[in-house]
């Protein structure tokens, strides 16, 4: 018994030291202050790494950082996730600039082993509107996107013709409808029929429940599947 509780410990120790070494805070740097987990280290990694950016929801705005841990790609890697690349999280207090989350992604560009050909965003509620507003102000910048149960501005409907999409969205939220997801599809559709834009329709799911999808690997190997092509 007292072998197994000292393993246990160990165990808990291990994994308090790793993710400390591994998500840091950086603040002031940027506008928005952030939340950013480096490749894995534990081999040396020669190859310039993917970047996936965590926009989050309403609920999650204010000044305390370590609320962006509460659900999606942080909260989901500390439930036993595995995701690759640089892991990026930013805060806002409420509301999400296009300008101020490409500036972070040129901060991790310049300061870290990043592939600026695969810049990936996404994001829930509130942060999957401002991951539609980040892939349709930037859509050169963007290798592809990921919006749950959010929506998205028709103003940039053109552009997002430029960058994959995949939209969720279930069918019983009540905080924001499925309406929402659809109605950006159809302007994308609208501005090119043969844009890459899709929606898992998920029935039954509520504004909640449909962050299930940030525990799972199908949303980044989808994203991962995409490189932005520039134009020589």
């Amino acid at each position: 018994m007292q072998k197994s509780y000292l393993y246990l410990c160990f165990f808990f120790l291990i994994l308090m030291k790793v993710n400390a070494q591994e998500i840091q805070a950086i603040k002031g740097e940027t506008a928005y202050p952030f939340l950013i987990k480096d490749a894995d280290q534990d081999s040396v990694v020669t190859e310039k790494q993917p970047i996936i950016v965590f926009l989050h929801g309403r609920s999650l705005s204010g000044t305390n950082l370590d609320r962006v841990k509460r659900y999606g790609v942080f909260y989901a890697m500390n439930k036993g996730q595995e995701v690759p690349g640089i892991i990026v999280a930013p805060q806002s207090r409420g509301g999400w600039d296009p300008d101020k989350v490409i500036e972070i992604v040129d901060y991790v560009i310049e300061h870290y082993n990043a592939d600026p050909d695969r810049v990936y965003v996404c994001g829930m509620s509130m942060g999957g509107y401002g991951t539609m507003d980040v892939a349709g102000k930037y859509p050169e910048r963007i290798a592809a996107a990921v919006a749950i149960c959010g929506g998205g501005s028709s103003q940039y409907a053109s552009n997002l013709t430029q960058v994959p999409i995949w939209l969720h969205h279930g069918t019983a939220d009540r905080a924001v409808p499925i309406s929402e997801s659809r109605k950006i599809m159809k302007a994308i559709k609208k501005a090119d029929p043969d844009a890459e834009v899709s929606l898992n329709v998920i029935r039954g799911g509520t504004h909640g429940s449909v962050e299930r999808l940030f525990h799972d690997d199908a949303i980044y190997n989808w994203m991962l599947k995409f490189k932005k092509k520039h134009k020589s």
